[in-house]
């Protein structure tokens, strides 16, 4: 009897570093926690898309940096010339994923003859339907999904609201109760289920069912942070309703890993005392107005609390996702984002904050022993990095499901604050003074106080949860287990005379 063969997982991640980065960290620990019972090991093969490689530069060093176990391709690149030049981002990656479908089936038909086979394929929210594809041969599909379950619960739930209602989910009188999650309102839906009108809204609605050909959900989350909402998803699960749910995070970066990451505040915190910095930004994708931009410079200002601030350029169209595809740029004001700023912003504020326009090492400054608390756009993976961290967060969500994050770590975890209670002033802009009060209660009011207490407990939480025995690790071997099962199966099948 020869020894198990390796189990091939093919990862497909879509396009934006918020998808690449999480299923890049997946690769890694499947491979490396494949075969803890001496059973079969792990290979991975992470597929991306050649559309919108301009935004590579964010995730190309992950990825050049992955163990040789895992492999790497890439789905050439499909046309988006017909999309109309307002379309919706997540439009466009839908529609990346639809046309990509004959070449993602050509790849999976190839790695299925070759000796590794494919033992489960793995696309995350945004590739419900390569499901069909792996279905139609014979594949076992599993969703990654990059964000929180609450999130998840959401979005399958996203056709049974939508048959159900007819306005929009913002009008919604009364707040969406799923079981184990936090209420939320209409409002604080994902961005493309805002407007019935919107083709992107169609596809949402769509990919909600795409979700149930799964045959189970892989969740970057863990139960401490959830633990309401996977055991009422469990229980669902259990009655047939969804496909089971693994929650086998926290996935969070040990390092930046960006070659194009500014190093040099860091040199800059070594000189501020200790947990007295709110770090700013906004992510790989956000945008602010021009006009919030001036209200948050001028809040921060006004707090006199000491700040790390990188500073992108403001966009006014009105999308607060500009930069996620690699577009935003500015021009004007000698093409520096902090041309944008008040004047003399920089100059009346460097005793007590930096602003900087190059990207910075984002893992290594929330660790930081000078970082006190975190103004994020609630983007996931930036809040599992303060988690992992200790790090309390000032929720400010720009797009995607940031809104459904923010309310939840603000009145359900407790890692968060919010600017006015989350309300927003005139056509949606914090002013200077909920922006400067918001900061300071953060980084030394008792609400602040009592959202650190909680990070340290998360971050606590977070470390245990892939302990031998944590129930992260567990739920992974879980789903590996069955990974390894189906590897098998395959290969028995192989040697069958015929």
């Amino acid at each position: 009897m020869g020894t198990e063969p390796a189990a091939h997982v093919v990862l497909l991640a879509s396009p934006g570093a918020g998808h690449v980065l999480p299923m890049a960290e997946l690769a890694r620990r499947v491979v490396a926690h494949g075969g803890g019972d001496g059973g079969a090991e792990f290979t991975a093969t992470l597929v991306t898309y050649a559309n919108f490689s301009s935004a590579s530069h964010h995730y190309s060093s992950t990825l050049a940096s992955l163990p040789p176990s895992v492999s790497t391709a890439v789905l050439p690149e499909v046309p988006l010339g017909d999309l109309p030049a307002d379309a919706r981002v997540e439009t466009r990656i839908f529609t990346v994923v639809k046309r990509a479908l004959p070449h993602l089936r050509d790849l999976l038909r190839s790695l299925l003859a070759s000796p590794a086979g494919v033992a489960a394929f793995v696309p995350d929210l945004f590739g419900a339907w390569a499901l069909e594809v792996s279905a139609e041969l014979g594949v076992p599909g599993y969703v990654f999904c990059t964000t929180n379950l609450t999130t998840l619960h959401s979005l399958v739930y996203m056709p049974q609201l939508d048959e159900t209602t007819a306005c929009e989910f913002r009008d919604l009188p009364e707040p969406i109760r799923l079981p184990g999650c936090v209420p939320l309102r209409g409002a604080d839906l994902v961005d493309p289920a805002q407007d019935r009108s919107n083709p992107a809204y169609s596809l949402v609605v769509e990919v909600g069912r795409k979700y149930l050909l799964a045959d189970g959900f892989v969740v970057n989350t863990f139960d401490a942070m959830e633990h309401d909402a996977i055991a009422a998803f469990s229980s669902l699960s259990h009655d047939g309703v969804y496909p089971p749910a693994y929650a086998v995070g926290p996935f969070v970066r040990t390092c930046s890993g960006s070659e194009a990451a500014d190093r040099s505040c860091l040199r800059w915190l070594d000189e501020q005392p200790d947990r007295s910095v709110l770090y700013v930004c906004f992510g790989s994708g956000g945008t602010l107005s021009t006009e919030q931009m001036t209200e948050l410079a001028a809040g921060l200002e006004a707090s006199r609390q000491r700040f790390l601030w990188m500073v992108r350029f403001p966009s006014d169209k009105g999308d607060r996702s500009a930069s996620y595809l690699g577009g935003g740029r500015g021009r004007g004001h000698e093409d520096s984002p902090l041309g944008y700023l008040p004047e003399g912003f920089v100059e009346r504020t460097r005793g007590t904050g930096l602003a900087v326009t190059e990207w910075t090492p984002q893992v290594e400054v929330l660790n930081h022993r000078a970082v006190g608390g975190f103004l994020s756009h609630c983007g996931w993976n930036s809040t599992l990095e303060a988690v992992a961290a200790g790090v309390p967060t000032l929720a400010w969500p720009l797009h995607a499901e940031q809104r459904i994050n923010a309310v939840m770590l603000s009145e359900q975890v407790g890692l968060a604050l919010r600017p006015g209670a989350g309300g927003k002033g005139k056509d949606g802009v914090v002013p200077r003074e909920e922006v400067a009060a918001a900061v300071t209660e953060l980084m030394v009011g008792e609400k602040g106080a009592a959202a650190r207490r909680r990070a340290r407990e998360l971050r606590d939480a977070a470390a245990e949860a892939w302990a031998p025995d944590g129930p992260s690790r567990k739920a992974f071997e879980a789903v590996a287990g069955k990974w390894k099962k189906a590897a098998s199966a395959r290969a028995q099948a192989c040697a069958l005379p015929g």
